[in-house]
């Protein structure tokens, strides 16, 4: 099976024009049975790519957007349907399709590009969390589709008490690293290198260390790691602020903790920079081989991964050590996001700043990563009159694990600088 939509598409192109399917047995009619088409496309899968032409600010959105319509356009074409013809009872063919893609040689393999003979649309079978997430993606396919003229109807918003129940029935997974595994995992990452060591091997080594560094600190989206520019970090009234546009094109400052500033010390002094970023640095945060260059969301991914697997290697020949190297082979880099998030929730930090500092639009979304036991603490906390926060969270650090005062300690200088501010202008 090949890609036969959107092929070869990067993260830096503007439009998503998709690649004529191969076979003409597809029954993509011309021109959809509706009063009127108010979109430039002669098949469904130009009429997909106008909808993905939308998501093109957001490289991330885009391919996760891509991904759940070419795998339903894939298994329309199977069908020898078309949009127009999905309905209520489909639906659900398609459901179950999701949850067991057969036959498993056609439509399940190993990572490839998407131009290679071997790439297939699933890795593995949908769990019902993924399931759900597409259906809803889907849903918003069809009513974009809808508006445009394209289809006549929106078979998904018949599915909605399903997709409920759906999610109802997911026990709950717990996609972050326990602080035992997280602290081995970061002693891990700082053993001392081997006397002689080649500069290519100590440049890998303080680059990961960054990147977990990075990953865990700030609580970054593997996109908006990839993105970072050393111009990003700014340092106001004496404070340093990671500067970032993230999902949803919302720009956010971010504060940075002294343990972040040091390993970004390290970084550049590695890479022959000035100890402290500059304003208007261009250059990006996280470099290739030859230190110029960036990295690209891909290949992030692919070191993260990289280093969850050797980790697991290490790991599990001690004692005990198999589950830890389970879960370190499980885990995705999104789990360093969770992981800095439940930490810090389980250190007692209100959710209101916990979401405020993950940048989640929803306070729900920060809960939905947080079980309620790691959530007790800090629904108490809002609960809590805080005339003074700034000296509250100063009271706070005295008391918290060493591991955690960086955050409260942040927590502290915003309401700092909040004051100073108001004071400048009032």
């Amino acid at each position: 099976m090949t890609n036969e939509y959107w092929q070869g598409r990067s993260s830096g192109d503007k439009k998503a024009t998709p690649v004529e399917p191969k076979s003409t047995a597809l029954l993509y009619q011309a021109i959809p049975a509706t009063a009127s088409v108010h979109i430039p496309a002669n098949n469904d899968a130009q009429a997909v790519g106008q909808w993905l032409n939308e998501y093109t600010a957001s490289a991330q959105t885009f391919r996760a957007y891509r991904k759940e319509a070419e795998r339903l356009l894939l298994w329309l074409k199977a069908q020898q349907l078309s949009l127009a013809d999905l309905d209520r009872q489909r639906l659900d063919a398609f459901e179950h399709f999701l949850a067991d893609p057969r036959p498993t040689e056609q439509w399940v393999g190993p990572p490839r590009s998407r131009a290679h003979p071997e790439w297939r649309p699933f890795r593995r079978p949908l769990t019902a969390a993924s399931r759900r997430q597409s259906l809803v993606i889907l849903q918003g396919l069809f009513s974009w589709l809808v508006e445009a003229g394209w289809v006549a109807h929106n078979p998904f918003r018949l599915m909605r008490d399903k997709r409920r129940r759906l999610d109802n029935r997911q026990e709950d997974i717990e996609r972050y690293l326990e602080r035992p595994l997280w602290d081995w995992l970061w002693q891990w990452l700082n053993r001392p290198l081997e006397e002689g060591a080649s500069s290519r091997t100590r440049f890998v080594w303080q680059r990961r260390r960054l990147i977990f560094g990075f990953a865990y600190l700030l609580a970054p989206r593997i996109s908006e790691m990839a993105a970072a520019r050393m111009g990003d970090f700014v340092c106001r009234e004496g404070h340093w602020w990671w500067r970032v546009v993230g999902k949803g094109d919302k720009l956010a400052s971010i504060p940075v903790p002294t343990d972040m500033l040091v390993l970004l010390e390290e970084w550049r002094k590695h890479l022959g920079l000035k100890a402290l970023p500059e304003p208007y640095e261009t250059g990006p945060v996280l470099r290739g081989l030859n230190g110029q260059r960036g990295l690209g969301d891909n290949q992030l991914y692919r070191l993260i991964k990289t280093s969850f697997e050797e980790a697991a290697r290490e790991i599990e020949v001690d004692q005990d050590g198999a589950v830890f190297a389970r879960t370190l082979r499980k885990a995705t880099p999104h789990w360093l996001r969770h992981t800095a998030i439940t930490h810090q929730a389980q250190s007692g930090i209100e959710l209101r700043y916990l979401a405020k500092t993950a940048r989640h639009s929803r306070l729900d979304t920060t809960l939905a990563i947080c079980t309620p036991k790691q959530t007790n603490g800090s629904v108490s906390l809002l609960h809590t009159n805080l005339k003074n926060k700034s000296t509250f969270y100063k009271q706070q650090s005295a008391e918290y694990s060493a591991d955690c005062c960086f955050i409260i300690a942040s927590l502290a200088a915003i309401y700092e600088l909040t004051v100073i501010i108001t004071e400048r202008t009032g």
